[in-house]
């Protein structure tokens, strides 16, 4: 039996197919540009239903269990640059977002050792260590500042103070530790994290003030009345050598889930910043970042230049592998 549909009925209807084909590839095209958002939106994560995180490995008979704090304020003089003094030095603007300090109140692009030296501090104790990390904006806001959305960076919306910031050092859960060099830079976390689908380049934990023991890599929803917070722990397995590396990380490791350092590197004082922020629930967040990580909180990072004297590294050094709790 013949086909029912002559040549003459088959070209009309294939025509149509394929009229009603690019109908479908035009409007998916469009609707992927219109849902490609300047940021990464998702869900902030209820730190409610978060289940508590593993406890850390438990101190063995040689670990230094000593805890010192550098107080060093909350950025009250409003420091921030668009600068990487770790990373671009020489370079201005060369982060492409802005940073919040504390700390040394020189530090930027140009700075030197000589100049970081010489220069004055936020912290009471005389530290004048660069601790520094990307603000984080609430994009429901428009920003005023030089800062805030003219910087030239892409960047924008109302950068949130810090409520509070705690600068301190932690000994080694394994074994004592040995003093930092004066100079030695540093980095935590990952800025590119987001176009690099994560991984273990991640090391920024979010939270909120009152569930100390949940964290997560998502921007946090806290309950009402509590901070959110953002914790960044720097790695702590000094190569013995270098204040630095070509790519800024390759002499100061991270150690073990264990606490163990690699072989050839030797335990140093483990840097950790709390960062806290008073931020009512449901406020849109924003951290700062390259334009193509799309503000994710994987890309958390934050960077510090030890500028302590040698004889505060030691007393620094002194109370962690006795043991003993110290501000300085």
């Amino acid at each position: 039996m013949g086909n029912p549909l002559g040549k003459e009925h088959r070209l009309p209807l294939l025509l149509a197919c394929l009229v009603l084909a690019l109908g479908l590839i035009a409007a998916v095209l469009g609707a992927s540009r219109a849902a490609g958002p300047a940021s990464v939106v998702g869900p902030h994560v209820d730190m409610r239903r978060v289940p508590p995180g593993a406890a850390g490995p438990a101190p063995g008979p040689g670990a230094s269990t000593g805890t010192v704090t550098v107080e060093c304020g909350r950025n009250e003089e409003g420091h921030w640059n668009e600068d990487n003094l770790v990373v671009s030095p020489g370079v201005r603007a060369g982060a492409h977002h802005t940073h919040a300090y504390v700390g040394n109140l020189s530090a930027d692009a140009l700075s030197t050792d000589a100049s970081l030296a010489a220069a004055t501090t936020s912290c009471t104790g005389g530290d004048r260590s660069v601790y520094y990390w990307p603000v984080l904006r609430r994009t429901d806001r428009a920003g005023s500042g030089p800062h805030e959305g003219a910087a030239g960076h892409g960047n924008a919306g109302e950068i949130l103070r810090e409520a509070s910031v705690r600068v301190e050092f932690r000994g080694s859960p394994v074994s004592g530790v040995v003093a930092m060099p004066r100079f030695l830079r540093a980095i935590t976390g990952d800025a590119v994290a987001y176009t690099a689908g994560g991984g273990a380049g991640v090391r920024a934990r979010w939270g909120c003030s009152g569930l100390p023991d949940r964290s997560t890599t998502g921007y946090p929803r806290c309950p009402a009345g509590e901070l959110v917070t953002r914790t960044l722990v720097f790695p702590s397995c000094w190569n013995g050598l270098d204040t630095a590396s070509p790519d800024h990380r390759s002499h100061l490791l991270f150690p073990s889930a264990s606490g163990v350092c690699p072989q050839g590197t030797f335990p140093v004082p483990e840097l950790r910043l709390s960062l806290a922020y008073a931020v009512a629930p449901g406020v849109p967040l924003a951290l700062d970042s390259f334009p193509e990580q799309r503000h994710s909180p994987l890309t958390d990072h934050a960077m510090f230049v030890d500028v302590m004297t040698d004889a505060r590294m030691g007393e620094l050094v002194s109370c962690l592998n006795e043991g003993r709790h110290c501000r300085m």
